[in-house]
C-alpha cells in the first residue's frame, strides 16, 4: 500500500453534507415564516405608578 496524505473520512463528510442540507431547509423554512409573519419591533410601554391607597 502507499502512502496517502489525502485520506478523507467518509463518515465526517457525509454528517457535514448531511449538517448543510438540514441548515438549508432551515433557512427556507426561517425566510418563509419570516415573509408569511414579518416580525415587528416590540414597543417598549411607560411603566404604570402603582396606585397608592
Amino acid at each position: 500500500m502507499s502512502q496517502d496524505n489525502t485520506l478523507v473520512d467518509l463518515g465526517a463528510e457525509r454528517a457535514k453534507r448531511v449538517h448543510d442540507l438540514k441548515e438549508k431547509k432551515l433557512n427556507e423554512v426561517r425566510m418563509a415564516f419570516e415573509q408569511a409573519m414579518p416580525l415587528t419591533t416590540a414597543k417598549k410601554k411607560p411603566k404604570k405608578k402603582s396606585k397608592k391607597r
